[in-house]
């Protein structure tokens, strides 16, 4: 079947990650059926054998910078696409992986590798911003399904995506969920982290844990010395901002500030 070149060309690709948000896209089944037909996807290794070659008009990338091979291999999609779309914690915030920012990294590679002079890495695991340019995020560990929806077929309309950016706060209120935080002293980390995946943990009475990474006015320094004052410990604190979004610029100052 020989491409349409009247619908948008799209390729999904994968760096450092679990492949959990390109699972996500999978799970959308009827809807990413729907998807399909309206689009070109040339490049989705985890779907198909069928490997086409850009340009793009729409890129997907998952997964976090962590190799040489990586850095130049983001600017060759960077090159090769119209717009590029950051997919999920490791492609916007580093990742789970990120944590090696504060360590020696060489230093694990010697402990995990029996022969660690085949193994070539960066220092840092780092989100796709930090090496080029990109257009839209979409948060979550993993992406929420509808998101990824809301965006293509925002971009095959002509309009701007319908994304969250308010606080998890949010979303709690919606559904009339008990403050975790104000009720229970729970370290909840709602207040600082964007909303998008229906306070699903605070919902069933967990505190939230920040997989869809900070919202763009959060004030986590301020949510940390709400944490002191309840009683949570500074290592505590730390790992409370370093999980799925360590890197991001907010959690990370909160985290770092703890250091110091």
């Amino acid at each position: 079947m020989k491409p349409d070149k009247h619908r948008p060309t799209v390729g999904i690709f994968k760096f450092a990650s679990c492949d959990g948000c390109q699972l996500t896209l999978l799970d959308c089944e009827d809807d990413l059926l729907a998807v399909a037909g309206a689009v070109d996807i040339r490049y989705f290794p985890e779907a198909s054998r069928n490997i086409g070659k850009g340009p793009f008009d729409i890129a997907f990338v998952e997964g976090s910078i962590t190799t040489h091979h990586d850095a130049d291999r983001i600017q060759q999609i960077r090159r090769q696409a119209r717009i590029l779309i950051a997919l999920g914690a490791c492609a916007t915030a580093g990742g789970i992986q990120a944590l090696r920012n504060w360590h020696d990294s060489g230093e694990y590679v010697r402990q995990v590798y029996a022969k660690p002079d085949y193994i070539s890495t960066l220092k840092t695991s780092t989100p796709v911003a930090e090496h080029v340019p990109i257009d839209y995020e979409l948060r979550g560990c993993p992406v929420q399904k509808t998101h990824f929806l809301e965006i293509v077929c925002a971009l095959l309309t002509g309009r701007r995506p319908q994304l969250p950016s308010a606080s998890l706060c949010i979303e709690c209120k919606r559904k009339g969920n008990t403050c975790l935080l104000v009720a229970s002293s729970e370290p909840c980390l709602g207040p600082a982290t964007q909303a998008g995946c229906g306070a699903i943990c605070p919902a069933m009475g967990r505190a939230c844990y920040g997989c869809f990474g900070p919202h763009e006015n959060a004030n986590a320094p301020a949510l940390a010395k709400r944490f002191r004052e309840d009683g949570m410990s500074e290592p505590d604190l730390q790992r409370a901002f370093r999980t799925y979004n360590a890197w991001a610029w907010q959690f990370r100052k909160a985290s770092e500030e703890v250091e110091t």
